[in-house]
C-alpha cells in the first residue's frame, strides 16, 4: 500500500490523553537531511569490520517477543484511515525507542559515542540552519533528533489530536522524514549499544521493535532501502540484519 498516495484521506480523530514521552533540551539545529561521513571511523564500535556483529549471530538474531511475519500486524486495519494508522505508529516507534535509548543514555557519551556511528566506516552528520554539515557526537545527534520529534508531535498542525482536525498535506513528507532519522538512531544502538542491549537481556523486546519497525516503515513507503543498507563505501551496519531477517521471512509476505 501506498502511504503517499492516499495522501487525499483523512478523518475526524479522538483527542489521545496519554502525554508523550519527556526528551531532551530542544535541539539547535534545524532537522533537515543529514549525511553521510565516509571519511571518519567509529572510535567505539562494537566488533571489528572483519567480526560478525553480536546482533548477527545467533541465538540473539532470533531473538523475539513476536513469531512469524510481522508484515500481518503492520496491515492496514479496517475501517482505519491510512493517516490516523501512521500517525499511530509513528508515535508508538518514537515512545518506545525513546524509552529504550533513556536506559541506554549513560552509555552514549560524547567520549565512548564522539560520532553518530552506524557502520564500521559509517557516521551519519547533521546539516545546520547554515546547510553546513557537521560532525555531531552521538548522544548530542540522538538529542537533537528526539527533540525535534517531541516537538513534531505536539504540534497540533502536524499531528491534530482534536475532532474535525485534519492531516495537513505535508504529513507524507514530515514523517518519512521522521522515520529515516529514527532508522538512524535504530542503527546506532546496534551498532554501539548492542553488548548493553545484551547485558540487560532486552534483546527480544528490542528485536522485535525494530523488525516491527522496519516491516511497517516498507510497507507504507516511509523507509527507502538506500536508507536502510547505506553505500557500497559506507554500508549501514542493521542492513545485514534486514536481510537476515528477510530470510528468516519474518519481513516480507
Amino acid at each position: 500500500m501506498s502511504f503517499f498516495n492516499s495522501i487525499g484521506r483523512s478523518m475526524s480523530r479522538a483527542p489521545r490523553s496519554t502525554k508523550r514521552s519527556p526528551t531532551p533540551t530542544s535541539a539547535t539545529f534545524s532537522p533537515t537531511e543529514s549525511n553521510y561521513n565516509n571519511n571518519s571511523v567509529p572510535s567505539s564500535p562494537v566488533a571489528s569490520p572483519q567480526t560478525k556483529p553480536l546482533y548477527l549471530c545467533s541465538p540473539f538474531v532470533e531473538a523475539a517477543l513476536v513469531k512469524g511475519n510481522f508484515k500481518t500486524i503492520v496491515m492496514l486495519p479496517k475501517y482505519v484511515d491510512i493517516m490516523e494508522w501512521v500517525a499511530v505508529n509513528i508515535y508508538d516507534f518514537y515512545t518506545n525507542l525513546n524509552e529504550f535509548y533513556g536506559v541506554l543514555a549513560e552509555c552514549c557519551t560524547q567520549q565512548s559515542c564522539p560520532t553518530m556511528s552506524a557502520g564500521s566506516s559509517l557516521n551519519y552528520t547533521w546539516i545546520n540552519q547554515d546547510r553546513k554539515s557537521v560532525n555531531l557526537s552521538a548522544a548530542t545527534y540522538v538529542d537533537y533528533v528526539m527533540s525535534w520529534i517531541q516537538t513534531l508531535l505536539d504540534d497540533e498542525s502536524v499531528f491534530p489530536t482534536k475532532s474535525g482536525q485534519d492531516f495537513a498535506p505535508s504529513f507524507p513528507a514530515t514523517v518519512k522524514h521522521v522515520y529515516r532519522q529514527l532508522l538512524r538512531v535504530f542503527a546506532h544502538l546496534y551498532h554501539a549499544h548492542y553488548h548493553q542491549i545484551l547485558h540487560l537481556r532486552s534483546e527480544p523486546h528490542f528485536n522485535s521493535l525494530f523488525a516491527h519497525f522496519l516491516a511497517f516503515g516498507r510497507e507504507y513507503e516511509l523507509l527507502e532501502m538506500k536508507d536502510i543498507r547505506g553505500s557500497s563505501s559506507a554500508p549501514v551496519g542493521i542492513g545485514a540484519l534486514w536481510e537476515k531477517w528477510r530470510d528468516m521471512g519474518i519481513l516480507e509476505g
